[in-house]
């Protein structure tokens, strides 16, 4: 899959599109489906069976060491990552990360 079959959007972007009832998924069929039935489709109908990889181009990703450092941010930004559930401390490296990826993009290459 090349870049330009990826698109981005925002939380509210989401929202937004599944307000306005914008959905790939037919949710009424799923809701009438048992559990078992569920799994059996996702089991056979796996839309990565007919997908053949490219090992030839494959990289191995180590993920990195992280530094331990105490960290001082505003009250309601902790509450807001904290709220999002387990591993809150990696989605704020996320989105550090997503951030500091944009502004490398920016700077000129030295």
């Amino acid at each position: 899959m090349s870049d330009e079959n990826i698109k981005s959007y925002t939380v509210e972007e989401l929202r937004a599109k599944r307000a306005r009832g914008e959905s790939q998924t037919d949710w009424a069929k799923i809701d009438a489906l048992s559990e078992a039935e569920i799994e059996t489709r996702s089991a056979t109908e796996d839309a990565e069976t007919n997908i053949e990889w490219d090992w030839e181009r494959a990289e191995l990703v180590m993920p990195q060491v992280k530094a331990h450092i105490n960290l001082r941010v505003d009250a309601d930004v902790l509450h807001f990552f904290k709220q999002q559930g387990k591993g809150y401390q990696t989605h704020i490296n996320a989105v550090l990360r997503s951030y500091m990826k944009a502004q490398q993009k920016k700077q000129p290459q030295e």
